[in-house]
């Protein structure tokens, strides 16, 4: 599912939504996460915080009873671009880093973890950190072998 310009808006506008509410001029919150969730059925983008407190929601036309078997991993491709497009604004927002936007299901299990922002780090997209895992641990045999 390609996402319309019209998806792209309403994600552009939750988005909006959620750096007003952590102005850069504010002293910076303490958060580690912001949590997206999108129901599959309703079509609804909601956003909250670590304490489970809703920040904002919209729906979003184009998802509503969207019955595709790629559908999350479309929406974090969607999400990615929209907050990779205003990551300066990420940035400025009042929390405190490292924090992250991180894509959930209705179950509130982690589907993909959107953006990263630590002060002198910022990962994007998934495929920077594929294979990583594999890395690590081809090293830790190695050090481990001596």
């Amino acid at each position: 599912m390609k996402a319309t310009e019209q998806t792209i808006q309403q994600v552009e506008r939750v988005l909006r939504k959620v750096s007003d509410k952590f102005p850069s001029q504010e002293e910076a919150t303490l958060m580690t996460d912001i949590h997206m969730r999108v129901n599959q059925e309703t079509g609804e983008l909601t956003v909250f915080d670590d304490d489970e407190h809703e920040v904002t929601r919209s729906v979003v036309e184009q998802w509503i009873d969207n019955k595709d078997d790629s559908f999350y991993d479309d929406v974090a491709s969607t999400l990615r671009t929209v907050l990779n497009k205003h990551k300066n604004q990420i940035e400025q927002m009042s929390v405190l880093k490292p924090f992250s936007f991180v894509l959930e299901d209705d179950d509130r299990e982690t589907i993909a973890e959107l953006y990263l922002v630590d002060d002198d780090t910022v990962i994007i997209d998934e495929e920077l950190m594929a294979g990583l895992d594999k890395d690590l641990d081809d090293f830790i045999a190695e050090l481990l072998k001596k």
